[in-house]
């Protein structure tokens, strides 16, 4: 199994659905000719993925007293929350564990990391093809040495690495906001008490 193969939009598609059917990770690894932890992260971000992009479609009324609201609406001014609704879609997130600070920069950062994905896999395209002309005989001057081959071998695990980075940042973040949303709510279910 080759460790830097990234899949595919399509294959990782085709693995998800093959996955919901009850296709074992090992079987998924070997038929895509990837480890059985990139079927796994492949099936996880996509879950992940299903969740933070829900469209809301229920309506929730929660009656308050006056010096309530007035709190509640503090609260969100400080956190820079522009309505009560978002508030309330937040701390219901947070109750549910999927607690998402700032929806738009986490979108913008999937796109970047993909973006980043992308010229990861065209430089590694790029070292491949070098070494296939070196093998068979055409890449005899200085661009195609054994230097400038590593040299681009190591660009492309630079910016794969990179895009993994973004990923774990983001993951990260998101980990300590639902940290900070939980001890929120507890602060809540005390204070109610």
């Amino acid at each position: 199994m080759s460790r830097s193969k990234r899949l595919t939009d399509a294959q990782r598609m085709e693995i998800v659905r093959e996955a919901a059917n009850g296709v074992s990770t090992s079987v998924l690894a070997a038929r895509f000719g990837v480890t059985p932890r990139a079927v796994q992260y492949t099936v996880k971000s996509d879950a992940e993925r299903q969740r933070d992009t829900a469209v809301p479609v229920m309506a929730v009324s929660v009656k308050v007293t006056s010096d309530e609201m007035a709190a509640f609406d503090a609260v969100l001014a400080s956190a820079g929350i522009e309505t009560r609704s978002e508030g309330l879609r937040r701390l219901m997130q947070a109750a549910g564990g999927t607690f998402v600070a700032d929806a738009q920069l986490a979108v913008e950062m999937a796109r970047y990391r993909s973006s980043l994905n992308e010229v990861g896999n065209g430089v590694a395209q790029i070292a491949k093809q070098m070494q296939k002309a070196n093998r068979s005989g055409q890449g005899t001057g200085p661009e195609f040495s054994e230097l400038r081959l590593a040299q681009m071998r190591g660009l492309a695990r630079f910016i794969l690495d990179s895009a993994d980075e973004i990923d774990l940042l983001v993951r990260r973040r998101r980990d300590a906001m639902q940290l900070q949303a939980t001890a929120a709510l507890r602060e809540f279910a005390h204070a109610a008490e």
